[in-house]
């Protein structure tokens, strides 16, 4: 078996399964969008509880992008960059209803031209779709790095790195297995030290 493939096994073998994260369980793909793009820079229990009252509130894409930048903020104020975010997904969600009817398209091009959505966004989305796509956020980053699966800082590169070192039939697995580690363990000495041991299986 190819070395980084038991090295993703053994960090999804030492992770909490029960962590439930942003991008996870909603039942339209909107939500699952916009509860990504939330989740920048923010815990995943703050942005979940969030996106909860959003979207108990907002029951579609176009009721939320016809929604006010006030009320937006109002609810999604516990997540960081909340005005920055609260424009975004209005204007999103706008888009979203205009010329998609609410469902977000499955084609990474077109994601990223919404407003908020970013590379790692999409991909995140994407392999939550079905797709084989790698999202590439900090525990990833730095996991990969000590991993010595990238020498790259840069995500984008980080990105491209991890598509020709994992076989194309994993890649929507990565991004979720390396978050709920990361999330297991907060203490960076104990994660070094468990990153030590893997890195050298």
């Amino acid at each position: 078996m190819n070395k980084v493939i038991k090295q993703l096994k053994e960090l999804e073998k030492l992770s909490h399964d029960d962590i439930r994260l942003a991008a996870e369980e909603w039942s339209k793909p909107w939500q699952t969008l916009i509860s990504t793009q939330l989740s920048a820079r923010t815990r995943d229990e703050t942005t979940i509880r969030v996106s909860n009252v959003l979207f108990r509130k907002y029951k579609t894409a176009k009721s939320l992008g016809n929604a006010s930048l006030g009320s937006i903020q109002k609810i999604i104020r516990p997540v960081n960059f909340f005005r920055n975010k609260s424009k975004n997904v209005k204007n999103c969600c706008k888009i979203l209803a205009k010329e998609y009817k609410g469902n977000p398209p499955h084609d990474f091009d077109k994601l990223i031209k919404l407003p908020g959505v970013g590379r790692k966004t999409a991909n995140v989305f994407l392999s939550e779709m079905g797709k084989q796509a790698i999202g590439v956020d900090t525990h990833l980053s730095y996991i990969s790095q000590k991993l010595g699966w990238t020498k790259n800082k840069n995500p984008h590169k980080i990105e491209k790195d991890l598509e020709k070192l994992f076989p194309h039939n994993c890649w929507k697995r990565i991004n979720p297995i390396v978050v709920r580690f990361g999330k297991t363990y907060t203490s960076r000495k104990k994660k070094n030290l468990l990153l030590e041991r893997i890195k050298s299986i």
